[in-house]
Order: structure tokens, then C-alpha cells, then sequence
């Protein structure tokens, strides 16, 4: 097995927001008291879940991967497809173990249920087009109630403003992506919005879930949950995610919406940050 090629597989920028994500919402349930090997623990289950995910989208997606991204790990033959399975199982027992190791039962539902989400999206979710992108946009909502329960913490407003904000960005993210993947994903019949209904309607559904993100971004600020910080680091990801909405809405081409998804996930990475900032 290749090292680097494993490394690429796995897609651990991905993999570290969704295991930060699970800190930030650890620390937003306001816990009256913070086991740190829980935190450890959180973070060691939402980063590898999220791998297992990443592994098992790369299996499911070969044939589309060798028509959209050829020089990805399994289409371009770096990385065997029987290594690619025993990553993934070793990463979802890394998952799972974790999870257990809290001693919160509740903590290992969530944990299976992330799970079970990623492998029904990849599976078979994935070609039903709006509904598998709001299935694997929960796995950037999960991540922050994980977070509550491992920690016993308030599932308060702000942490599910929170969930819904990146549950939302995920949904426009996905939308957008599928537009840049319509050749590959009509070799495994995946029906996409876009192939559904064509480029302008997907550009337009995924500008409406980034401006939807932007607004429940707000009502922590509406509701006077923010805290200062908040209020002035929200900003920089909501111009972004305007940004985008404008930009993919004006040209819904497949070389913007690659663009568009690429800058999409940077964005998502700015909110964590502005989400840990405002935990604080």
C-alpha cells in the first residue's frame, strides 16, 4: 500500500474539520464539567468516520472517478481496491472504539448512525439526488450534537443554529459539486439535480442554500447568543458564501462549480473557525 496514496484518500483537511467540528460543539454545550480524553476521544471518532466516508465515496465512485478525477488514488491504480476496503474497516473500528471508549452509550448511537449514514449515501442515496445531498450534508451537522453528547453538555439553540448552518452549506456544496461530476456520475446512472434538471436549476438550488447558510448564520446575533467575537468573524464566511451564491448563479458552468466547491470548503473552514472563536 502506498503511503501517500493512502494519505490522499482519506482527505484528512475533511477529516480534521469534522473532528474539530466535534470539539466546537463539545465546548458550545456549555458541559458544567470537560473530561479531556473525551475531547481526544470526539475528535479520534468524528476524523475517522469522516475517513471511512471518504474511503468508502472513492470505492463506490471508481468508475465516475476514472471519467471525473483519473488521478485520484483507486482509478489511477496507486492504491489497490482490496487496501481501500481494509483502510476503510480499520478506520470505522478506529471510529466506533473511540466512541465506545467515552462509556456513553448515546455517544455510540450517534457514532453508528454517522456510520450508516456515509455508507447509505454511498451506496445507494447517492442517485437520488436532492436526498442523498441532504443525507451526506448531515455528516457536517452530526459532528457538533456529537459533540454535546460525549460531553453530557446543553444541546442548546446556538449549537444547532450551528449544525444547521453547516448542514446547509453542506446541501449548496453538494448541489454545486454534482455539477462539476455530470459526466462521470451519468456512467453510474447518479441522478443528480443537475442531470435531473439541468445546470441553471442546480446553480440556483445550491446559491439558495449558501444565502439560507448566511441566514442562520445570523440568528445566533438576531437572538443575542453571539458573543463579540462572533459577531465580527461571522462576517468574513457570509461575504464568502454571498460571494459564491452570486457567482455560481451568474455561471453555472462545470469549471465554475469545481471552483465554486473548492472555495465552498474553504469557506466551511473559516465558519469552524469563527464557530470555535465564538464558543469561547
Amino acid at each position: 500500500m502506498s503511503l501517500k496514496a493512502a494519505f490522499v484518500i482519506l482527505r484528512p483537511i475533511n477529516c480534521a474539520m469534522i473532528g474539530f467540528a466535534v470539539i466546537v460543539g463539545a465546548f458550545v454545550s456549555r458541559p458544567t464539567t470537560v473530561v479531556p480524553v473525551n475531547l481526544i476521544l470526539g475528535f479520534v471518532t468524528g476524523f475517522s468516520i469522516c475517513a471511512y466516508s471518504m474511503i468508502i465515496n472513492d470505492y463506490y465512485d471508481l468508475e465516475v472517478d476514472r471519467v471525473n478525477q483519473p488521478e485520484r488514488p483507486l482509478p489511477s491504480g496507486r492504491l489497490g481496491l482490496n487496501a481501500a476496503v481494509g483502510l476503510a474497516a480499520a478506520m470505522l473500528a478506529i471510529g466506533l472504539i473511540a466512541a465506545l471508549a467515552t462509556g456513553i452509550l448515546p455517544a455510540v448511537a450517534v457514532a453508528v448512525i454517522y456510520a450508516f449514514l456515509s455508507w447509505i449515501y454511498n451506496s445507494r442515496a447517492k442517485k437520488f439526488g436532492l436526498a442523498g445531498n441532504v443525507i451526506v450534508a448531515s455528516s457536517l451537522a452530526i459532528p457538533f450534537i456529537y459533540g454535546g453528547v460525549i460531553t453530557r453538555g446543553y444541546i442548546s439553540s446556538l449549537l444547532l443554529f450551528m449544525a444547521l448552518t453547516s448542514f446547509l452549506a453542506g446541501v449548496g456544496r453538494e448541489v454545486v459539486k454534482a455539477m462539476a461530476d455530470t459526466k462521470g456520475d451519468e456512467r453510474r446512472n447518479i441522478r443528480s439535480f443537475a442531470i435531473s434538471h439541468g445546470a441553471r436549476a442546480a446553480s440556483l438550488v445550491g446559491a439558495l442554500f449558501f444565502l439560507l447558510a448566511v441566514g442562520t448564520s445570523q440568528l445566533p446575533v438576531v437572538l443575542r447568543q453571539a458573543t463579540p467575537a462572533y459577531l465580527v468573524g461571522v462576517i468574513v464566511p457570509d461575504i464568502l458564501f454571498i460571494y459564491l451564491a452570486v457567482s455560481i448563479g451568474r455561471m453555472p458552468s462545470p469549471q465554475n462549480a469545481l471552483r465554486v466547491k473548492k472555495t465552498a470548503l474553504f469557506g466551511m473552514l473559516v465558519g469552524l473557525v469563527v464557530f470555535i472563536i465564538g464558543a469561547m
